[in-house]
């Protein structure tokens, strides 16, 4: 097991007793599972923890005088949208044990793939007269510790919006839709956008129900996605950059079709593919199908 080492003193790990992350529901609170098979980018999350720190030991340990101030923060990470940014944070002060109740509310729209959500202890400010040992520079890391949730599900996982094809260039009765702009570099939140039509009431009820899907809204999702992965597909193989030796950045559209490409079809290469889909694209079409698992319920 790798353990970082830090140029100063920390204080053991039980000066913080740290409860699990909860996931608040409907019908109350549950701890925070490893992964949310049903979660889309419609659906915000609320999550809470509790804290306790014992603020005395927290400084005796790390050599800090006892007047020193300390932070207590969260920040988050989604790898799906490449974003993260800070959940909450509060200044400790006084003595004793202090504790904490984080409470976040994070956005489905800034989220998807893996999502971290890291705590930290810090010191709340410089110091020049600690033990010559002692964190110094504001911010320096007590303790800290992070969580991982998985968010997955039926629908694609890429931002979307819910609008009336009858007023855009679409087909009046068209269901849905999926936008792809920029090139392989571009973010993937950026580049990607699933324009669902309100008339449809249909596709629309089923995204509105997606944390909790009927059999039909399973089935709706479940040919949005074959749609959804067919067209980025296409897309991808269409452009020459596409290609297993290419460097995209991560988080780029290039990083998320590649990472597609992998998942459905393992151990056949960007060029067999492209020439199947060229030569014979209705048997490429089936082979989609079959990759995407078409209505079949888990």
């Amino acid at each position: 097991m790798t353990r970082r080492v830090l140029p100063y003193r920390v204080p053991s790990e039980d000066v913080v007793a740290a409860g699990p992350w909860r996931l608040v529901v409907e019908d109350g609170e549950v701890r925070l599972p490893e992964a949310l098979p049903d979660w889309d980018y419609h659906m915000d999350l609320h999550v809470r923890r509790n804290l306790h720190i014992d603020l005395d030991q927290a400084r005796r340990q790390s050599g800090l005088p006892q007047d020193a101030s300390l932070l207590v923060s969260t920040v988050w990470t989604a790898t799906g949208s490449n974003l993260s940014g800070p959940a909450q944070r509060m200044r400790l002060t006084g003595t004793g044990t202090a504790t904490v109740e984080f409470d976040v509310l994070l956005r489905g729209t800034d989220l998807g793939g893996l999502l971290f959500l890291d705590a930290a202890l810090v010191l709340g400010e410089r110091r020049s007269d600690g033990h010559p040992s002692s964190p110094r520079r504001a911010g320096s890391v007590l303790w800290s510790d992070r969580a991982e949730l998985r968010l997955q599900g039926d629908a694609p996982q890429f931002p979307m919006a819910v609008i009336d094809f009858a007023r855009t260039s679409f087909p009046d009765d068209a269901a849905w839709h999926l936008q792809i702009n920029g090139s392989m570099e571009h973010a993937t939140m950026g580049a990607l956008l699933l324009l669902v039509n309100e008339r449809n009431a249909t596709t629309a009820t089923a995204f509105q129900n997606a944390a909790r899907p009927r059999p039909i809204d399973r089935i709706v999702l479940s040919a949005v996605y074959a749609d959804a992965a067919r067209t980025m597909v296409e897309h991808a193989l269409a452009d020459d950059c596409f290609a297993e030796d290419a460097d995209f950045p991560d988080g780029s559209l290039g990083a998320t079709l590649l990472s597609l490409f992998d998942q459905l079809f393992p151990a056949q290469s960007i060029t067999d593919v492209r020439l199947r889909q060229r030569q014979s694209p209705a048997l490429f079409a089936s082979d989609l199908q079959a990759a995407v698992r078409i209505f079949e319920v888990p």
